[in-house]
């Protein structure tokens, strides 16, 4: 019972602790879907919508002036995608939190938005009054997860191995695999170290062989578990 009150009161106090109104700002390529998202929020008492954008490039113009609390992004956009505009936008608005709403809701894309700073990933079919309250759990410093993504999370780290493997990773590979922890991926990593992406992709392939896995998540998942990358 002590637990159970002491769970109360500490989740009051966050509550207190979410602004009101709540800034939302958005960034989705299809203007029915924004525009819903955006009259779902300002309609919303506690809520309101301070940005809509259809692109990464203009919320990058936009998103510093808006000063959002919570950033709803698409994955799949125009130009710049979600998962590296994520990456992009934080430090313009660094106070604020990322929730990306998107269709997909594979390992691949879950992991690599959660890298780029994601603080939560909802699917597009969530319903409005969840979406709402992924919103307020999102500004209390939450980690709001559809199920079917949490479920995705829990299932690739059960794949990756608890134990240390026992194998021996170049300092190039370990730099790349950072890079991928960051965000990056092949074209973008190749770029910071100044090297093709072929040859990113070259050293992929040894590091799926040595650490025995069959993508890049998996190859993330593992190395982290495992202390290969810090």
């Amino acid at each position: 019972m002590g637990n159970a009150g002491s769970r109360e009161a500490g989740s009051s106090e966050a509550r207190r602790a979410v602004p009101d109104p709540l800034r939302v700002a958005i960034v989705e390529d299809q203007f029915e879907i924004r525009e819903g998202l955006a009259a779902l929020i300002s309609g919303t008492a506690g809520f309101t919508c301070v940005g809509r954008y259809p692109s990464v490039e203009s919320a990058l113009a936009g998103l510093a002036h808006s000063r959002p609390h919570v950033v709803l992004c698409d994955i799949q956009l125009p130009g710049i995608d979600g998962i590296e505009g994520i990456r992009r936008l934080k430090p313009i608005c660094p106070d604020a939190v990322f929730l990306v709403l998107s269709v997909y809701e594979d390992e691949e894309r879950i992991f690599n938005a959660l890298c780029a700073g994601a603080s939560g990933y909802l699917l597009k079919k969530t319903q409005p009054t969840r979406l709402l309250e992924a919103l307020r759990e999102a500004a209390m410093g939450g980690g709001p997860l559809s199920p079917e993504v949490a479920q995705r999370v829990i299932k690739l780290f059960r794949e990756v191995a608890p134990q240390r493997p026992e194998v021996a990773l170049t300092p190039h590979e370990t730099r790349i695999l950072k890079l991928l922890v960051e965000g990056h991926d092949y074209p973008s990593a190749a770029e910071a170290l100044g090297v093709a992406t072929s040859t990113v992709v070259y050293h992929m392939r040894n590091i799926f062989e040595k650490l025995e896995v069959h993508s890049k998540s998996e190859a993330v998942a593992k190395a982290l578990r495992a202390g290969l990358i810090r």
